[in-house]
């Protein structure tokens, strides 16, 4: 099961039920998929086919909802 956590344009953040335990979110776009880290800091953790104006634009977005994006963890995961 991959909820949808937010959609942000053409972008679709969510999770991946039963995946690994370190918090992070993935981000469907139209041109390929990416993922980050939200602990302990923010990174980029992996992508396929994005250039990295893209990958700015995304750690942006996930900048700005890693509050919304953690208690969504929380709330799915319960953890």
């Amino acid at each position: 099961m991959s909820p949808t956590i937010m959609r942000i344009g053409s972008y679709r953040f969510f999770f991946n039920s039963n995946e690994e335990s370190r918090m992070h979110v993935h981000i469907q776009t139209p041109d390929g998929v990416a993922k980050f880290w939200l602990e302990p800091i923010i990174a980029h953790a992996d992508s396929y086919n994005l250039n990295q104006r893209t990958l700015r634009e995304l750690e942006r977005l996930v900048e700005e909802n890693a509050d919304d994006f953690r208690n969504a963890w929380h709330k799915h995961l319960g953890k």
